[in-house]
């Protein structure tokens, strides 16, 4: 599997998203209170827009989720499945702390839900 690493995790401020590019593809990244790190396609596929890291990060019964700035769709950082429309979702990644304390994303692993 190839790893491609972003950022030192300290870097990344807990419910906050960031995006980076990984072998021409944008991802958001998530890193949440609980210090769990999630890994999602930053298209929005409602707006077409690449936004998804700039989302509203929250719950909803329980799941970890981000909400799109633009239209305010919630997905799942677990499984990328929007939960306002379940025939619509988005990529998951596969991210991972590495050696030294470095957030790495693949995206030979990523997992890919719905429609």
């Amino acid at each position: 599997m190839n790893w491609t690493t972003i950022c030192a995790y300290e870097a990344l401020l807990p419910e906050r998203g960031v995006c980076a590019l990984v072998e021409g593809t944008q991802v958001a990244i998530f890193r949440a209170y609980d210090g769990e790190l999630y890994a999602l396609g930053n298209l929005d596929p409602f707006s077409g827009a690449y936004v998804l890291s700039r989302g509203i990060v929250g719950t909803r019964k329980g799941e970890p989720t981000v909400a799109s700035p633009l239209h305010k769709q919630v997905f799942s950082l677990v499984t990328g499945r929007c939960l306002d429309d379940e025939a619509v979702s988005v990529p998951v990644y596969s991210v991972r702390v590495g050696d030294g304390g470095r957030v790495e994303v693949s995206l030979e692993q990523r997992v890919e839900v719905g429609v």
